[in-house]
């Protein structure tokens, strides 16, 4: 019996080696895996050693014979059975392949999924986003146009302002956003007060009393010399009542009946620093009546010519007569009798139609104290009901 191990890479080289040392007859006894030994066996491939043994007598007979075969001869059996042993492992490979890929696909189609899934999640919260903030934009526009609405804006207006206020996309507070809207359309006059001031406007809406009162604040207050001019021959109480004005302060106080008269009126009083001209109540649908009117302004030669308005006028009555008075070319307005009413988009109604600065308003009949400068903060607080004339 010889018996004989080998250190081989695979089994068919170890079986090579055996049918040519051994011959056919010889038997594998035992194969175990091994490592190559040294340092460098830690990186190398592992090893199979292989016992194999072979009877003595018939290894001579045949020795000869195998002998004569080539190295790499190897059994038919042998041969089949690597090829079919590398099949089954290629078999496996693409097994292994095809599973990966159906999973890497897999893999694929789940992250499309994912990512389709949160795209229409964030354009439903985007949907839902506008369609909060449009609730949102409507309630709002309808709080303020119930708060003009009460105010006595009239509706024209109204449309533009809240219109303004869901335009302005600052960061600034809601309410602060409504003033900077009521705002736009409201003008301080900074005309300068000197030489001849001269009052048109309807009957009753206070231009006497309101001349009265600017002349004690000019020469009472601020001591200045000033002058008194009626042309209200119409009114007969009118003209007394002025006068007598004129009496308690000492001014100088002229009634003219015709141009001539307002010429001569005007030199009487040429030392003065401030002549106030009070003018004749006139339907603002009486043309001819206007047009007479003008005449007597244009002989003033004023550049501070005032509109006198009550805020107690209706829409549509104060848009006939600031378009009556249009032609006298008014450059500022006063709104009297603030304190006659309760609501002041009267005040926002004016300066919006006639596009004319707001030089006074008045709030009672005290002379001289009830009348004033006011500002657009202040105009804008009464509209909004955060503040009051008392």
């Amino acid at each position: 019996m010889v018996v004989k191990k080998y250190i081989v890479k695979s089994m068919n080289e170890a079986m090579s080696k055996i049918k040519y040392d051994l011959g056919s007859d010889a038997v594998i006894i035992s194969q175990r895996k091994v490592k190559k030994q040294g340092i460098f066996g830690f990186f190398s491939p592992k090893l199979i050693e292989v016992t194999a043994a072979v009877d003595n007598s018939r290894s001579a007979q045949k020795r000869e014979k195998v002998y004569a075969k080539p190295q790499y001869a190897e059994d038919s059996s042998d041969l089949n059975e690597s090829v079919e042993a590398l099949k089954r492992a290629m078999q496996k490979h693409e097994e292994t392949s095809r599973v990966q890929k159906r999973k890497v696909s897999n893999e694929i189609e789940d992250k499309n999924s994912e990512n389709r899934i949160l795209r229409e999640m964030e354009e439903m919260k985007k949907l839902i986003g506008n369609i909060s903030s449009s609730k949102v934009d409507e309630e709002e526009k309808s709080q303020i146009e119930l708060k003009l609405e009460e105010a006595d804006v009239n509706k024209r207006y109204i449309n533009e302002i809240v219109k303004s206020v869901m335009e302005d996309k600052s960061n600034i507070d809601e309410t602060l956003k409504l003033k900077n809207a009521l705002e736009k359309n409201v003008e301080i006059s900074n005309t300068e007060e000197k030489g001849i001031i001269t009052f048109v406007g309807p009957t009753g809406v206070g231009k006497t009393t309101t001349i009265a009162k600017l002349a004690g604040k000019f020469s009472l207050i601020e001591k200045k010399k000033v002058g008194l001019i009626t042309v209200d021959t119409y009114r007969i109480g009118a003209v007394e009542q002025l006068k007598t004005y004129a009496d308690i302060m000492n001014l100088p106080f002229k009634v003219v009946l015709t141009l001539k008269e307002m010429d001569e009126a005007i030199k009487s009083m040429q030392n003065c620093d401030i002549i106030l001209v009070d003018t004749t109540g006139r339907s603002s649908k009486n043309k001819m009546q206007i047009s007479e009117l003008r005449a007597f302004v244009n002989k003033t030669n004023s550049s501070n010519i005032n509109l006198v308005i009550s805020a107690t006028t209706k829409n549509r009555d104060l848009e006939a007569i600031v378009d009556g008075y249009r032609q006298l070319d008014f450059q500022n307005v006063i709104i009297t009798k603030l304190d006659e009413t309760t609501t002041y988009g009267a005040i926002v109604n004016i300066l919006n139609y006639a596009h004319k600065p707001i030089s006074y308003v008045t709030t009672g009949q005290n002379v001289p104290d009830d009348i004033r400068r006011i500002s657009k903060g202040e105009i804008i607080s009464l509209v909004l009901g955060e503040d009051n004339v008392c």
